[in-house]
């Protein structure tokens, strides 16, 4: 017989809500797909980013929820602090879908190449193609990766992770701090384990071929996709 059924309840509430919360929240993995395969980046790539990201939206969370009960702050204090933080979430979200499609766009655009006329003296005439982007993309490429990743990270460190806040003061009142830990340890590895998973499943998903028409334009998709996230998590609250 269970010595504690009460913990193991929530234990498993806590890994069916890691679950489902992160099942249903498309900012936990499309962002990781669409930017991965729109720069090409290798699957052990994106899914140390995806984990590093993953870990950070979870421990804001956990630092906060153990802040406020060593202060005794009220649960639907907390949850209100999580629900702003969620709003600046989204925004940031749509802001660096659009800000990043954007970009794409404007690199598309340079390295268009065209063809111009030219007229010597000697009454010559030629054309030349060329662009002008060349020599400057990929200097800045490293850079560029750099801010993506970091713009991603910061994202998920002020992103709540919701459920977390309940399921963590649930076992604090009434069986202890210890198994509080327990509970967010759970929840933990499910949602991180859960955006691996979804992650992986998406990156290998978008490398068949059907997709491969759309390479050309993935930059620019990648970023669409991303503020559209933020407006469905905006909208429905997913």
């Amino acid at each position: 017989m269970d010595p504690n059924p009460t913990l193991s309840i929530l234990m498993g509430t806590a890994a069916s809500v890691g679950f489902v919360h992160t099942l249903i929240g498309v900012d936990h993995s499309l962002p990781f797909i669409a930017i991965g395969r729109a720069k090409k980046w290798s699957m052990s790539k994106v899914l140390l980013l995806t984990f590093g990201c993953g870990l950070a939206h979870v421990l804001s969370s956990v630092v906060l929820g153990f802040v406020g009960l060593g202060f005794g702050v009220a649960v639907d204090r907390l949850n209100w602090i999580e629900s702003n933080r969620g709003e600046i979430t989204v925004w940031l979200l749509i802001g660096f879908g659009l800000a990043y499609a954007s970009w794409a766009m404007v690199r598309r655009h340079r390295g268009k190449r065209h063809t111009h006329l030219h007229a010597h003296a000697e009454g010559v005439v030629h054309t030349h193609e060329h662009d002008h982007h060349q020599g400057h993309i990929h200097p800045h490429a490293d850079s560029k990766n750099v801010l993506t990743v970091w713009s991603l990270f910061i994202i998920f460190v002020l992103g709540p992770c919701e459920p977390l806040i309940p399921l963590m003061m649930v076992p604090a009142l009434e069986i202890g701090v210890g198994s509080t830990v327990l509970v967010v340890a759970v929840f933990s590895l499910v949602t991180i384990g859960t955006m691996l998973a979804i992650v992986a499943i998406g990156y290998i998903g978008l490398g068949l071929p059907t997709f491969r028409k759309l390479e050309s334009h993935a930059d620019v998709l990648a970023g669409l996709a991303i503020a559209a996230a933020g407006v469905a998590i905006h909208l429905f609250g997913i």
